[in-house]
């Protein structure tokens, strides 16, 4: 069973995409903006979810700002550059806009596209795009079931001086009864807690995962989520495409407070409430499932650019 996505098949697709004339492209925009889900509450509620931008204002002439003509692979990185291009290339060459490309933590000063952000209420100049989405977005089928499992927690991931958090963790758990926890980079701190390197399915034999923010948000997040283990997370305080900030504790994950102090607690709940535990993972299947719609996904990704567009007041009717 496969459980990671072939990198090559994504280049092949992605590289594809520079060969279609982008003329075609934007005369489909119409047609796909007219989709009769667009007035769908769901759609309504994502697309002004990950664009929260209200009151109209040109984007600054600076060396972050451009033209969506002069958007080029040379000058980004490929997975964002791709993942921006699939639904850019649908609007006006000469629209502006400013992308903000890597593990941003904070709210620029002007409308910017961005992978993640701040969860909060003053976020609004993060605008939300499914960006990297190679790495971040990949949903599993879980070939085990809850009750086979193993009555542990595991985590495998890499530490460093940007990720105090995961130090604490492993600080405190790394030799307890009910974790199986290690760090698998080349990391200058206690050599005690490295472990090796373990493969999704071998992760996916324990009933419980460690879903721990790095310097943003926690790439593994997104797979537990989609098996049949629970996923266990502080509240996170950064969000991508998969809205984060979202999630209820004890609903879509179990939350362990950030200094982990409610850790065994929570996990000998649960291990000893298995239908509390298998509620959880329901939840979060059907929460998962709000992003398996391809075409959904295409139309609210569209939806989000074009409130964009329309808001930094750069929209054009020139086709050209």
């Amino acid at each position: 069973m496969k459980f990671k996505k072939i990198k090559a098949f994504y280049y092949i697709k992605a590289f594809c995409m520079l060969a279609y004339p982008f003329s075609l492209k934007r005369k489909n925009l119409t047609k796909i903006l007219s989709d009769i889900d667009k007035d769908s509450d769901e759609v309504k509620f994502r697309v002004n979810y990950y664009n929260k931008l209200s009151e109209k204002q040109e984007l600054p002439y600076d060396n972050r700002t451009i033209e969506v003509g002069k958007f080029k692979l040379k000058n980004y990185s490929s997975a964002y550059f791709f993942d921006t291009l699939e639904y850019i290339r649908y609007f006006p060459k000469n629209n502006r806009f400013s992308p903000l490309f890597g593990d941003i933590t904070y709210t620029p000063k002007t409308p910017c596209i961005v992978k993640t952000r701040p969860i909060g209420s003053n976020n609004q100049n993060s605008v939300l795009l499914n960006l990297n989405k190679f790495r971040h977005f990949n949903f599993i089928t879980d070939p085990y079931q809850y009750d086979n499992k193993l009555d542990l927690l595991v985590w495998r991931g890499h530490v460093s001086k940007l990720k105090q958090n995961r130090i604490d963790f492993l600080e405190k758990f790394h030799n307890h009864p009910l974790c199986d926890a290690g760090y698998t980079n080349n990391w200058e701190g206690n050599p005690d807690w490295k472990k090796g390197w373990l493969t999704i399915k071998d992760q996916l034999k324990y009933k419980f995962i460690l879903c721990l923010e790095g310097v943003d948000v926690a790439t593994n997040l997104k797979w537990v989520m989609s098996s049949n283990s629970v996923a266990v997370s502080t509240d996170p305080k950064y969000e991508t495409w998969f809205m984060e900030g979202t999630l209820k504790p004890d609903f879509h994950y179990i939350k362990i407070a950030d200094d982990f102090s409610d850790l065994e607690d929570k996990l000998t709940y649960y291990i000893n409430h298995s239908e509390k535990a298998k509620a959880i993972i329901a939840n979060a299947h059907q929460y998962v499932n709000r992003f398996r719609n391809k075409k959904r996904e295409k139309l609210i990704s569209l939806m989000v650019l074009k409130k964009y567009f329309e808001i930094t007041s750069m929209s054009s009717q020139d086709n050209s």
